[in-house]
């Protein structure tokens, strides 16, 4: 029995060797497949949309946005956080396009709810002559499933989506959105006990108006000085929105009109796609145009979106809903000389929408030309259009809204003034524009 004991005692060391070499190899093939499963993962999320599974499943570390939480930023909804952890999330399509071309020109597409307005430039943008070479980043204005369906389905460029976290949309029951006490339409705030400033025409806010100009305002703050993929970039950035329709030539004659603007045109601030007068296609002469930057593809660089954002304080507190006329009335002649925008003798972008940027939401509610959009691409459209010998024509005094028009109002409440100057200094270091 003892030497059973002891030939038993013998055998085990070979047996425990035996167990932790069977151990070792599960693990080296276990870590393995975990491995490749994880790339499979990865390579396949850079290529899908963002669904509402992927906004309950974000990882919270992976996050890059260059930000500082200020105190009077509203308490975010969990549906905010969430997005805003989105926004920190890599471009998708890497593995089509990994790398840009140098001196590229970012495009910065921003849309709120009309999907098939949404269709249409998306479509026109894959047609684009030079798309693949750069970035398009997406910016929304709320949380909605068919436009960010439409946006997870582009494969013809990088594309990365950006949400606003604090837009009214994304609040249901209290600011940005609407609060129970909030002041309603041309309420008295002492005889009703609400709560609210009227604008200049004793009429409260509208959250669905305001985040207009509350979203163009925290997407230029966000693109400019908060995106990794964007806020060391010095080129300049083109602006287009959902109801744009870009020509095949556009990025190909952007990428001459900045080339050409410091020496053909040094005052002018920015590069314009089309007139400033949304009706027009333009004058067909042999020559470049200057006149004052107009909202349809406009493209500008870091130096000029300083000069914008140093004016922080006179673009919120300005009682003006609307981004463009708000720049236009009273931001832009602060600048103290006109604010010319250089841009060729023939359109390469139109302005299709024909209602409002919250109408025409949803299949059924689309308000365009019985549901179609009818551009003539001709042959010129189709490939860049403009010589570099050609000289400048400059429009001087033309009309619109200029230093002295005092706004359309619904922008009087203290709340979004507030709200907007925090969107300014979110990103910066040191604060350049107060409240008080």
């Amino acid at each position: 029995m003892v030497s059973s004991t002891i030939m038993a005692s013998s055998k085990n060391p070979r047996l425990r060797l035996r167990d932790v070499a069977l151990c070792r190899l599960l693990s080296v093939v276990f870590v393995t497949l975990c491995g490749v499963l994880l790339m499979i993962f990865l390579l396949t999320s850079n290529s899908t949309s963002i669904g509402t599974h992927d906004i309950d499943h974000v990882d919270p570390y992976h996050h890059d946005l260059k930000f500082g939480k200020w105190h009077d930023l509203p308490q975010q909804s969990d549906l905010s956080l969430r997005l805003e952890k989105i926004n920190g999330l890599p471009p998708r399509n890497l593995d089509l396009y990994p790398t840009l071309a140098k001196d590229h020109i970012i495009v910065v597409l921003y849309v709120h709810n009309r999907p098939q307005y949404l269709k249409v430039v998306v479509e026109s943008l894959s047609r684009v002559v030079g798309i693949g070479e750069t970035l398009l980043i997406v910016s929304h204005d709320g949380y909605f499933k068919e436009m960010n369906k439409i946006i997870g389905g582009i494969r013809f460029c990088q594309v990365k989506q950006i949400y606003a976290p604090y837009s009214p949309h994304l609040f249901s029951d209290s600011f940005p959105g609407v609060s129970a006490n909030d002041c309603r339409d041309k309420d008295d705030a002492r005889e009703k006990h609400c709560e609210g400033n009227p604008d200049q025409y004793g009429n409260h806010r509208s959250p669905k108006i305001v985040s207009l100009k509350h979203h163009w305002w925290w997407m230029m703050n966000t693109v400019w000085d908060g995106l990794r993929e964007t806020r060391d970039h010095s080129g300049h950035v083109l602006f287009i929105e959902e109801d744009h329709f870009i020509f095949p030539n556009a990025y190909r004659n952007l990428q001459v009109l900045t080339s050409l603007k410091p020496n053909k045109c040094p005052n002018c601030y920015a590069a314009n796609l089309a007139p400033s007068d949304v009706s027009s296609r333009g004058e067909g002469w042999a020559s470049l145009i200057a006149e004052r930057m107009g909202n349809v593809g406009y493209s500008f660089n870091r130096t000029v979106w300083k000069k914008i954002h140093n004016k922080a304080r006179e673009f919120c507190f300005f009682d003006d809903y609307n981004w463009d006329i708000t720049m236009w009335a009273t931001v832009y002649p602060s600048f103290g000389s006109p604010v010319y925008s250089l841009r060729g003798p023939r359109t390469s972008a139109v302005h299709f929408g024909r209602c409002g940027l919250h109408q025409g939401q949803g299949e059924n509610k689309a308000c365009m030309d019985n549901g179609m959009v009818n551009i003539n691409v001709e042959l010129p459209d189709t490939v860049s259009n403009i010589e570099v010998h050609w000289k400048v024509h400059t429009y001087e005094n033309q009309p619109g809204y200029k230093a002295g028009f005092k706004g359309w109002g619904g922008w009087g409440d203290d709340r979004d003034r507030h709200l907007c100057l925090s969107f300014a200094n979110m990103y910066q270091s040191t604060r350049t524009a107060s409240p008080s």
